[in-house]
């Protein structure tokens, strides 16, 4: 067990107020440390760094901030296995999940070391005669960062490096019960040639420190993954001070599995996008929406393929599925497997707590059929390894039902018709849409977001994310001469 009882404040680590104990979750025996938890005079220090260091990082040439950026990016692509290795111990996801999640997060600052160079204004001529029109963007200051614990660093990366890479100081606060990603990213930000301040890690709990960061009046934007609840709660405080906000929440994405579908895809993009990574992605296929013609046998399918998945320790080779996050997660979880067999649903498979030989939050994939879209099991955001398959009878039901939903995050059908997939693709209500693939996977370069309450504000990732790293500025030139 290792002790790491410090915040990373204004260039410096400094010891934090009170700790907590970082439990892995495949092994509740296996304590992998101690780690700070800020009190309110550290985040106000924090506050204070980041407000004077933002004004000298917004100086700084373009340069020094690609090879700040591309270094980051190129130490997490290095050393992906060991950090990969440390998050699967925490979070639980299968360990090539968890190498897999930080060399992704190499690329986000590899990628946007390369937006720093990027940087082009525009520049035009006045209605006017004799004036010139330059329009530009300008940093937006101080950002918090609010980060969930499911995806602990891929999800901070794709939120830190577009922000440092427009000029930005960073406040970032991670969940809680990850802290050993966030202190290891930390490391590797804290060698680069940045100001005393610029980047910040300040851990604590949502209730306490969270509520104080984004109650800050020191605070430019906020950029928050989480539930929609915390989303809601965070919009509104912020509002008061007019500060800029991108919340990325919860959603309740389905599959469409149509008549003319190849059902290995089907299968093969169910079981992944419902049970990859535990279930535990916002992008997760927890609405299986399936064309009468193809049911039964896709259901048997499908119902084989998770009884066969591997549930074990996230170390162990050849594990598939690893534990639930949490004691809090898997207590939900058990509570929506009782909720689907009260509304009806008939119970196919999986949905129990099983033992290994250590001692963890194991779940096996559950899968439910004859399930109605109008359930509550089908209608709020469950975060676990459970499928509700809905019965349709034609393409314009299954597309219907896709869309009854008050999330929008992403959508996805299986059909080999070309027509179809390009109406789908056109009419799902939804931020991104897969055809022929899992709902749950989206690529670094391109923008990520949804519609309702899946997301408020602004776009993440690619070169849509300058929307909410940046301000626009227009200045008018005239030379002062006559014409």
């Amino acid at each position: 067990m290792t002790n790491n009882n410090y915040n990373f404040i204004a260039g410096e680590w400094i010891a934090g107020a009170s700790e907590v104990a970082n439990i892995n979750p495949s092994d509740l025996s296996d304590i992998i440390g101690m780690y700070a938890q800020a009190d309110r005079s550290q985040l106000d220090r924090a506050l204070d760094a980041a407000r004077s260091a933002q004004i000298e990082w917004a100086k700084v040439g373009l340069e020094k901030r690609y090879n700040a950026l591309m270094n980051i990016g190129n130490e997490l692509i290095a050393n992906c296995e060991a950090l990969g290795t440390l998050l699967a111990r925490e979070e639980g996801k299968t360990q090539p999940e968890g190498k897999g999640e930080v060399y992704r997060a190499g690329q986000f600052f590899t990628y946007y070391a390369a937006e720093v160079l990027r940087q082009m204004g525009e520049n035009t001529e006045s209605t006017r005669d004799g004036i010139e029109v330059d329009v530009r963007r300008e940093p937006v200051g101080v950002v918090a960062i609010i980060s969930p614990w499911n995806f602990p660093t891929a999800t901070a990366a794709w939120k830190i490096a577009p922000a440092l890479a427009f000029g930005n100081a960073v406040i970032w606060k991670p969940a809680n019960i990850v802290p050993a990603s966030a202190v290891a990213l930390t490391r590797i930000i804290e060698k680069q040639d940045l100001p005393k301040g610029l980047f910040n890690l300040v851990m604590g709990s949502g209730s306490h420190l969270g509520q104080q960061l984004i109650e800050s009046p020191m605070v430019n934007a906020i950029s928050f993954t989480g539930s929609v609840p915390v989303g809601r709660e965070i919009a509104k405080t912020a509002v008061g001070n007019f500060t800029k906000l991108q919340l990325e929440m919860g959603s309740k994405n389905a599959l469409a599995v149509m008549d003319d579908a190849n059902l290995d895809t089907a299968i093969a993009c169910a079981l992944g996008g419902a049970f990859g990574s535990t279930g535990q992605k916002c992008t997760a296929s927890s609405r299986l929406v399936v064309h009468e013609s193809i049911h039964d046998e896709f259901v048997d399918r499908l119902v084989a393929g998770a009884e066969a998945m591997v549930v074990g320790h996230a170390l162990e080779a050849g594990t598939q599925i690893g534990p639930v996050a949490s004691e809090v997660q898997l207590t939900q979880n058990l509570a929506n497997i009782e909720l689907a067999k009260r509304e009806g649903g008939e119970h196919r498979c999986g949905g129990e707590r099983v033992e290994r030989a250590t001692e963890g939050y194991f779940m096996t994939p559950a899968v439910f059929t004859g399930t109605s879209n109008d359930w509550q099991v089908n209608r709020e955001e469950l975060f676990s390894p459970m499928a509700c398959v809905i019965k349709v009878s034609s393409y314009e039901e299954a597309l219907s039902t896709v869309n009854d939903t008050r999330f929008g995050l992403t959508a996805g059908i299986i059909t080999t018709n070309l027509a179809r997939a390009t109406h789908f693709r056109r009419n799902a209500k939804t931020g991104c849409v897969m055809v022929n693939l899992p709902t749950a996977g989206t690529d670094y370069h391109v923008p990520f977001g949804g519609r309702g309450e899946s997301s408020y504000g602004s776009r993440e990732q690619g070169s849509y994310a300058k929307e909410f790293y940046t301000h626009v500025k227009t200045s008018y030139i005239s030379s002062g001469l006559p014409e």
